[in-house]
């Protein structure tokens, strides 16, 4: 752990860094395959709606039934035409969800499945939902999240701008579209339970992208005015010096979140725990990784198509060139002054005098006579 703190100081001061900006088209490629292949799990398998949503009947069995899970949905099946989802609670009753039947059939369903389990159709209770009201709820779940999507932009631009905002739709979508594509490849059902776990981890996503924005905005201000950081270098910085925090505050929610889905849903059997924990898991992982790798980089992308910093950095990559050539001009000399110089020749003979120096040789003093 302490290597860990370490770690995280040392990229917070920008001793070291990784160019997560710099391979933001790889980050871009991976993250069209991923959402290519959500849309192809929601296209050809579809999502598996609650009776919440399709409507339909709920039969609860008394406890301590001896009737298998497999058996009781055979049963179901014979006795409603359709497929049912039979979950065995933890008191030892089978609770049978029969979604997509008219409940004007409900009645004849509960004699003849009442029947098959040997049971009174007194202690078969039923719990039905009408289709026009598992409509609702569904219309209900859209319009919630899309007030939500209007709000987050809506105070993300007046908080720090509109580009921001709009990095920070597109990773909520990317986020979005992951979770439901999974939703559909597993087959979990969609519940009420799951459309909470997706608006709650939208949430932890925009705090992983709120706290890399608010670091940037701190960093950025009069950027124009110094030639050593173009905005792609200074928002690299940004996402290096909030990473480890991220990592820690991602690592802490997704363990108790995994801890309801593979061992409160896995071992111990309560399915009814999946629909919101999957959403919940799924979309933690995905709200971490859009904010680094989706977010920041989609923001210095769309900053840096403004005139002033397109200039600076075209004004930092000029003076870096420069200074590079300087420093191969500098090692070049120095390479050459570690060589020993060549000696001048030795002069040989007699050594020539200026012609000025031989005038008057042979004359008199300068006296008269």
């Amino acid at each position: 752990m302490s290597k860990l703190g370490n770690l995280g100081a040392r990229l917070h001061r920008g001793e070291i860094s990784y160019d997560f900006v710099g391979k933001r088209k790889i980050w871009y490629g991976v993250s069209i395959l991923i959402t290519i292949t959500a849309i192809l799990g929601l296209a050809v398998r579809g999502l598996n709606m609650g009776i919440e949503f399709q409507g339909g009947a709920v039969f609860t069995t008394p406890t301590s039934m001896s009737t298998s899970v497999a058996k009781a949905e055979e049963y179901a099946k014979s006795a409603s035409g359709h497929d049912a989802v039979v979950q065995k609670l933890g008191n030892g009753s089978l609770r049978i969800q029969i979604a997509g039947i008219d409940t004007d059939k409900s009645d004849q369903i509960k004699q003849t499945l009442a029947k098959d389990l040997n049971l009174n159709p007194e202690k078969l209770a039923a719990d039905l939902v009408g289709p026009s009201w598992g409509e609702q709820i569904a219309n209900k779940a859209w319009e919630g999240l899309a007030i939500f999507m209007i709000l987050v932009v809506i105070y993300l631009a007046i908080a720090f701008e509109w580009r921001m905002a709009v990095a920070a739709l597109v990773a909520l979508i990317h986020d979005i579209t992951i979770t439901t594509g999974i939703y559909a490849l597993v087959g979990f059902e969609v519940t009420p339970g799951t459309v909470i776990g997706l608006l709650t981890i939208l949430g932890y996503s925009l705090y992983d992208t709120v706290v890399v924005f608010d670091s940037l905005k701190e960093q950025t201000k009069d950027i124009t005015k110094q030639t050593r950081w173009t905005y792609s270098d200074i928002a690299n910085r940004s996402i290096n010096g909030t990473l480890v925090r991220s990592i820690n505050t991602t690592v802490v929610a997704l363990l108790p979140v995994a801890g309801l889905l593979f061992i409160g849903g896995g071992f111990l059997g309560a399915g009814t725990l999946n629909d919101i924990s999957l959403s919940l898991f799924v979309g933690l992982a995905a709200g971490a990784y859009s904010s680094i790798f989706i977010a920041t980089p989609l923001v210095a992308d769309l900053k840096e198509r403004e005139p002033a910093l397109r200039a600076l950095r075209k004004r930092v990559l000029a003076k870096r060139a420069q200074a590079a050539a300087e420093e191969d001009f500098a090692d070049g000399r120095s390479a050459a002054g570690d060589e020993p110089d060549e000696a001048a020749p030795a002069v040989v003979g007699p050594r020539n005098q200026p012609s000025s120096r031989s005038r008057g040789r042979g004359r008199p003093s300068g006296k008269r006579r």
